[in-house]
């Protein structure tokens, strides 16, 4: 049986050879002086040889190479191959895509409006990929994630610091949705932890509704912007949906205003039924426009 002293006893020579140690495990001494442990077993009526670590500072101990041969005995015992998925490990180690590279596949796969596209990265760009670019997925932990997100927060900046923390969690898990086997470190992470945020807006209620109404008329203003104000309040679209809009979206008999999806936020078309009074505004607005398309 080896001990550490007779392993530091053991000369390189001009071929490579072997010296056991006990149930299968022996050391391999190459003419340049290394020392690996390795493991030979069969499985299946084949010979299969397990390199267990090289001896040494940097590499295994003597307790620790036979921890991992008895580890290996019992893999071996209930019919499954040390070598085999020591091999596995390593190609899916050498597979694995770093942050960066999964970053830019989920920007480049996920469906969003442009403008929240275009913020999300640059977020992304600024904040996260610089840090982050060539780590692997396994490798960043719930406390890297709150340290960066709350470097954000305190430059004065507590709602990229949201956002920061629901990039790395959608990222993360478009990740696991592909088939990775890694845990989402936003799920430690929840953005009451990072920043908190009162409401300022609040919703008018019906009697100021009916006083800005009032109030438009008295208004020194064209004509067609009290209607188009008048008609977002009737129907709650966007005021660039409006402004972009043309009279072939409008079905003036069946009184539905047909926004495509070229148009929304979201990329998906939207129907606006038009009520009695959206119809009326809409008809003086065409009356208006004239010829305008």
């Amino acid at each position: 049986m080896l001990t550490d002293a007779a392993i530091k006893r053991l000369k390189p020579q001009d071929k490579s050879y072997k010296v056991a140690d006990r149930d299968g495990m022996y050391v391999t001494v190459i003419p340049s002086g290394g020392i690996t442990f390795r493991y030979d077993y069969r499985l299946n009526g084949r010979r299969e040889t397990l390199t267990i670590g090289r001896y040494g500072p940097d590499g295994v101990s003597l307790s620790e190479a036979r921890e991992k041969c008895l580890a290996a005995r019992k893999m071996v015992a209930q019919g499954i191959s040390p070598a085999q998925k020591k091999q596995r490990e390593k190609r899916k180690l050498s597979a694995t895509p770093s942050f960066g590279e999964v970053g830019k596949q989920w920007f480049k796969d996920a469906k969003m409006a442009d403008s929240t596209s275009s913020m999300r990265k640059a977020i992304f760009n600024r904040d996260i990929l610089p840090i982050w670019k060539n780590r692997l997925l396994s490798e960043i932990t719930p406390d890297d994630l709150r340290a960066l997100c709350l470097k954000v927060k305190e430059r004065g900046a507590p709602a990229t610091a949201i956002h920061a923390r629901d990039i790395v969690k959608q990222i993360y898990a478009f990740a696991i949705l592909h088939g990775e086997k890694i845990a989402n470190p936003a799920d430690e992470v929840g953005p009451a932890s990072i920043a908190t945020f009162a409401p300022k807006d609040r919703a008018l209620s019906p009697a100021e509704i009916r006083l800005i109404l009032a109030e438009l008329d008295q208004v020194a203003t064209l004509p067609t912007i009290r209607l188009g104000l008048k008609l977002i309040l009737l129907t709650m679209v966007r005021k660039g949906e409006l402004q972009d809009a043309i009279w072939d979206e409008v079905d003036f008999e069946n009184a539905v205003w047909r926004i495509p999806k070229e148009r929304m936020k979201r990329k998906k078309a939207h129907n606006v039924y038009l009520s009695r009074q959206s119809l009326d505004i809409m008809i003086a607005l065409k009356t208006c426009a004239g010829n305008s398309r």
